[in-house]
């Protein structure tokens, strides 16, 4: 339940899967996008990446709002490079192209999907504002796709703006051999990991 003295959430985040996912689960939020710089720094895990991500887009927007609390999120897709043996995150497609190769990667075998939400508290009696990171992964396993799907789900646009260049719950779930971790995860949110946030910051009791 949300206290009736706290304002409501600012989500750093323009995604529309994840402010769905905050409707769902009853939390009042306004949207507020960060804009910053994504690129992996060199030698970051994909874990580390997706954390910073997080904590950056929320510090970020922050900024402007002194006494809210802010939630900054950012979710990867990993899977193993056959070549190099090292884990290899798919972000965004840079285009139809980039898609394509994305999903012929994750074609007929596994991929995790890691989540990174970091919640900035507001302004207390100190300067410094108090944040914390959780982090969230969920097993993933497609079924082996053709071509011809492969180009027919990227010609429809689902692909374009979603890490991996799928959407779990778009046209992707007829895709889906098995999942082991939350669903809501793979969308962009996982929301157990949010509202325990929110209730062990004191936003939610």
């Amino acid at each position: 339940m949300l206290l009736e003295n706290l304002p409501v959430l600012i989500l750093a985040s323009a995604s529309p899967r994840r402010q769905e996912l905050l409707r769902e689960a009853g939390i009042p939020f306004e949207v507020h996008a960060a804009n910053i710089n994504e690129e992996q720094i060199a030698g970051e895990t994909p874990i580390e990446y997706a954390s910073r991500l997080s904590r950056e887009k929320a510090q970020a927007v922050a900024v402007v709002y002194p006494q809210r609390y802010v939630l900054g999120a950012d979710t990867i897709v990993v899977v193993g490079d056959e070549v190099s043996g090292k884990p290899k995150i798919l972000g965004k497609p840079k285009d139809a192209a980039d898609a394509v190769r994305m999903l012929c990667l994750l074609s007929g075998g596994g991929h995790e999907v890691t989540t990174a939400v970091s919640l900035v508290m507001p302004d207390g009696r100190t300067k410094t504002r108090t944040f914390i990171t959780e982090t969230c992964t969920t097993q993933v396993e497609f079924r082996k796709l053709t071509d011809d799907e492969i180009r027919q789900y990227v010609a429809g646009g689902e692909p374009m703006d979603k890490a991996g260049a799928y959407a779990i719950q778009g046209g992707a779930a007829q895709w889906l051999e098995r999942m082991q971790g939350e669903h809501s995860n793979v969308v962009g949110l996982p929301l157990s990991v949010v509202t325990e946030m929110l209730r062990s910051s004191g936003f939610l009791q």
